[in-house]
């Protein structure tokens, strides 16, 4: 008796079981890619930043020891590592221009 009264609970758990899976609405299917245009926006609104500011409290810093040609040096290397990179960011603009011009 004791059997058949276990049975019947388990079984009838079960069955909610299964039918709360059931009614349960199906998960969104994972993203298939990487957010490119969010690292991207990350990358220049949080970390681009900080690193200009300790570089700037470095050159603060190389200023006022007196090295002042070191901090020029150094200056000159970051506007052109800059112009480098907005280089590059020009040429993803020119890039799709080209594709879109091509495979139209």
């Amino acid at each position: 008796m004791i059997a058949f009264e276990l049975m019947e609970t388990a079984s009838s758990g079960a069955a909610q079981v299964l039918h709360t899976l059931a009614s349960a609405p199906l998960a969104e299917p994972a993203p298939k890619g990487i957010d490119t245009n969010g690292v991207v926006t990350f990358f220049a609104s949080k970390i681009a930043p900080i690193l200009l500011a300790v570089l700037g409290v470095i050159f603060i810093g190389r200023a006022s020891r007196g090295e002042i040609s070191k901090v020029l040096t150094s200056s000159a290397i970051a506007i052109v590592g800059l112009a480098f990179i907005a280089g590059a960011a020009t040429l993803f603009f020119v890039g799709d221009y080209l594709i879109d011009l091509i495979f139209e």
